[in-house]
């Protein structure tokens, strides 16, 4: 494959094999170090989030809780977050409220998912989109809500931190990226929130794609890393 060389004031052309998709290499021509990618981005804002569910199925289950706060410039603005249960159409089961502290009681009053999720849609604005195992989950719970409620979207470009994860540590079977693995590898202190309620989770994942991109010397556009699409509610 070919692709320009990203420094901008270099204008050689570069080829190399599909293998070096998300590896750091360097232009011969200009010295430029950079991650080999198909495509280059140039959007610093970045949301990081989490969802906790009634159950693991989009389309038979909803969000009752989100959690996010935005990345900028490589660093986490933890003073610009956003939060909210959600009201499901459904019994919140004894395993779930063990699993994630929230109860029936907690989303009483709570908005519906599909209303939280035009709230939070206003708030991320067209900023790229970050959670852990999002390419197999919460991104499936967004389009979900999106399409079963007929709201108006848009596509957002997404970010699964599990690639992230994976670019430092490699994914030799049996190595594991869950959140756990991380906070041990990255030596991360415990956070102050609950884990498994989206707030405690969203903490600790900041922490964590903020050193890992550090680690891994990532532009502020993240540039290397695989992405993938979901869907937001528009306007």
């Amino acid at each position: 494959m070919k692709i320009s060389c990203p420094n901008p004031s270099c204008d050689q052309t570069l080829s190399g094999p599909k293998s070096l998709m998300g590896h750091r290499t360097a232009c011969h021509a200009c010295g430029h170090s950079f991650i080999w990618s198909d495509r280059f981005h140039t959007g610093e804002s970045f949301v990081i989030y989490d969802l906790e569910t009634t159950g693991l199925s989009p389309d038979a289950d909803e969000f009752i809780q989100i959690a996010a706060v935005r990345f900028q410039a490589g660093c986490v603005c933890p003073e610009d977050n956003f939060f909210s249960f959600a009201r499901p159409r459904q019994h919140i089961s004894s395993f779930i409220t063990g699993f994630t502290g929230i109860s029936n009681e907690d989303v009483r009053h709570a908005l519906r998912p599909e209303e939280v999720l035009c709230q939070f849609g206003r708030w991320a604005g067209a900023s790229t989109l970050i959670a852990h195992n999002g390419l197999r989950f919460d991104s499936k719970f967004l389009t979900a809500t999106c399409k079963r409620h007929q709201l108006p979207a848009r596509e957002v470009e997404c970010i699964d931190s599990i690639h992230i994860s994976k670019m430092l540590y490699g994914s030799t079977r049996g190595t594991g990226h869950s959140l756990d693995h991380l906070k041990s590898r990255l030596r991360l202190r415990d956070t102050a929130l609950r884990r498994h309620d989206a707030r405690g989770d969203v903490d600790l994942l900041g922490r964590a794609v903020e050193e890992m991109s550090s680690r891994l010397e990532l532009d502020n556009a993240f540039n290397g890393v695989r992405r993938h699409t979901s869907l937001l509610p528009d306007g």
